[in-house]
């Protein structure tokens, strides 16, 4: 897998990436910090608050900028969104009131949805091979789970020998870091193409996304992974709790062991998946993936039902939960690389970008509003039935899609697929180029 860094433009990019991850890793702990320090007991009210801006944040602005820096160069847009959250993490410094934080939040996650569409839309271009596309996928989902496991361990670190607000004076420096990586890049693509007017544009990605089978089925099966995210980030805490882990006392210990248990799942699949995605196609591990979220999900659900629910075995769940969240994610964007011609990709992982956060904004309500004043086993179960309904629907929605196209087929611009909206992604017979 680490292979394919040997590719400079790459590696520059994957650098960026990783220290804009660490970036925001330590934001959202600091920005934790601040709502305690602003609220007291009542910062978990900001903190929803917050969550609830970023999700908002990033299903309504995504297209919209999308649509907005159609051919301006990818570097530019990229750069100025490090920019945008580099000024903002200093600004925080100041805040002194909620409404600061719910600006910044509204700021940065605007900011982090142009650059994350962009970044993704970059890759495909940089890595033509799809063997090296694929381990790039891996990586990425490597560098997310990490980032996940290390940020809130690395500010931790940080608080002890400096103030609170110095973490956002490492944040900035995070994301200055990215632009530089960015620029050192020297990608010269253009983030999609600006010939249809802007209301065309706007839902462009969409539009393509609804008549192509592949990416229906993506779309959809992003709700089983935020099915997974819900009950995870939500109720982890709700579930150890109820099995008497922290009571009288603090349970962070066990929801950190608990997230390195889903997170270490999850890698140990990106590690595996360059090598199983060459023999099995991408659809089956994506649909194995999707079918073990909800008997997990209901498994979990039943056991702390009955009582039967342990620390150890919640412990294997997640992991497997994890797993199977990776078996999901990874090869999706192989299909959106392989199945959306190049001036397109743009629009789509913009559009994608703003759809598979949409699902948050009905599962995370369900994790939490619905286990209120009851046990966790209930959002829990609704959970795995509406996966189970999502894979459903993801599997009919793909009806047509007989098969990958050739890896290199979209790997080069067509000028004509900017100017003719009829344009259908072809899939024909099931090559591959490995």
């Amino acid at each position: 897998m680490l292979a394919v860094l040997r590719h400079r433009r790459f590696a520059a990019l994957f650098a960026s990436q990783v220290a804009s991850l660490v970036g925001t890793g330590v934001l959202t702990v600091a920005l934790a910090l601040v709502a305690v320090r602003i609220a007291g007991d009542d910062a978990g009210l900001i903190i929803g608050i917050a969550l609830t801006i970023r999700i908002a944040a990033y299903v309504v602005v995504s297209p919209i900028a999308s649509a907005l820096i159609a051919g301006r160069s990818s570097r530019a847009v990229m750069i100025g969104a490090d920019a945008a959250r580099i000024l903002v993490a200093v600004a925080l410094v100041f805040a002194t009131e909620a409404w600061h934080l719910y600006v910044a939040i509204l700021l940065l996650q605007s900011a982090s949805a142009v650059f994350t569409p962009t970044y993704q839309a970059v890759i495909p271009d940089v890595l033509p091979d799809e063997e090296d596309y694929t381990k790039a996928q891996s990586l990425s989902r490597l560098a997310y789970d990490l980032e996940s496991l290390l940020s809130p361990a690395l500010a931790a670190a940080l608080v002890l020998v400096l103030p609170p607000n110095a973490l956002f004076g490492v944040t900035a420096a995070g994301f200055a870091i990215s632009a530089l990586a960015v620029w050192l890049s020297r990608v010269h693509d253009h983030a999609g193409a600006a010939v249809e007017p802007f209301a065309g544009r706007l839902t462009r990605g969409v539009r393509i996304m609804a008549r192509t089978p592949s990416l229906r089925f993506v779309a959809v099966l992003d709700a089983v992974v935020a099915a997974v995210f819900a009950t995870v980030l939500v109720n982890t805490v709700v579930f150890l709790l109820s099995l008497g882990v922290g009571q009288g006392g603090d349970p962070a210990t066990g929801l950190a062991v608990m997230l390195v248990m889903f997170g270490a799942g999850s890698i140990v699949v990106a590690i595996l998946l360059p090598g199983i995605l060459h023999r099995v196609d991408d659809r089956a591990v994506m649909t194995v993936g999707a079918a073990v979220v909800p008997i997990a999900l209901a498994a979990t659900a039943s056991l702390a039902a009955t009582g039967l629910l342990t620390v150890p075995m919640l412990a294997v769940l997640w992991a497997v939960l994890g797993a199977a969240t990776s078996a999901v994610t990874t090869p999706s964007a192989r299909l959106i690389r392989r199945d959306v011609p190049h001036d397109d990709r743009a629009a789509v992982f913009a559009a994608r970008f703003s759809t598979s956060h949409a699902w948050y904004a009905l599962t995370y309500p369900v994790a939490g509003i619905l286990g209120a004043g009851h046990g966790p086993e209930d959002p829990t179960a609704v959970l795995a039935a509406f996966a189970m309904v999502a894979l459903v629907v993801a599997v009919v929605a793909s009806r047509g899609w007989t098969g990958a196209v050739a890896a290199d087929e979209h790997a080069q611009p067509h000028p004509e697929h900017a100017v003719h909206e009829a344009h259908q992604p072809t899939t024909k017979g099931a090559h591959e180029a490995h």
